[in-house]
């Protein structure tokens, strides 16, 4: 159990001997009072400390720190949200090489891959673990974009199921129709990996 300024307050005033320092006293209802301010300012500033640190974050700090950004991270959880904002810190003037640029997208909670093509100054993002077009594409491409260096021309490759795969899942047009699922959910169904680009 962690002492209460009250607590501390009544210690270091009893050996003076001078004051009546028991429950339900005027003096001890003026120390109560000062401890209970005391107790609320020691847990702003636990608070605030706590809220200065990314790795420790949950509300205001997270908050103050996406302000300095030029957009917010794409995530669902607070964890993810200190991963994406601790990559977006990292990005310096040596942060362009593709294991670099591939650990910030993973860290903004994007999941998406920059791939060099061979070709200067271009790359393909691909989505490896989303069928077809991710959703809220539109913000992620935002992201991405300003996340990747602004002189790289950026092809995004999708890809969908192949008629082997589906025909693997739905052996008859009756299995697929019986799945309820659209010609389009049926090119977007599980975890498959084809590239295809659009």
């Amino acid at each position: 159990m962690t002492l209460r300024f009250e607590d501390y307050l009544v210690s270091l005033l009893r050996p003076l001997g001078v004051y009546d320092l028991r429950t339900g006293t005027i003096n001890r209802g003026e120390l109560a009072a000062y401890g209970a301010r005391l107790d609320g300012a020691e847990a702003e500033l636990d608070h605030t400390a706590r809220e200065m640190n990314l790795t420790t974050a949950e509300d205001f700090g997270l908050e103050r720190i996406e302000a300095l950004l030029p957009y917010r991270p794409v995530c669902v959880t607070v964890q993810q949200r200190r991963e994406a904002l601790a990559a977006l810190l990292r990005i310096s003037g040596d942060s362009f090489t593709p294991e670099a640029i591939n650990d910030t997208l993973r860290g903004c909670g994007i999941n998406a891959r920059a791939e060099e093509t061979g070709r200067p100054g271009y790359v393909d993002v691909y989505f490896p673990d989303v069928a077809g077009i991710p959703e809220g594409f539109e913000q992620l491409r935002a992201i991405i974009e300003e996340i990747l260096p602004s002189h790289l021309g950026i092809t995004y490759v999708f890809w969908y199921n192949t008629w082997a795969m589906v025909a693997e899942w739905h052996p008859t047009f009756g299995d697929a129709a019986a799945s309820g699922l659209s010609w389009y959910g049926l090119a977007i169904e599980n975890d498959g990996f084809g590239k295809d680009e659009e």
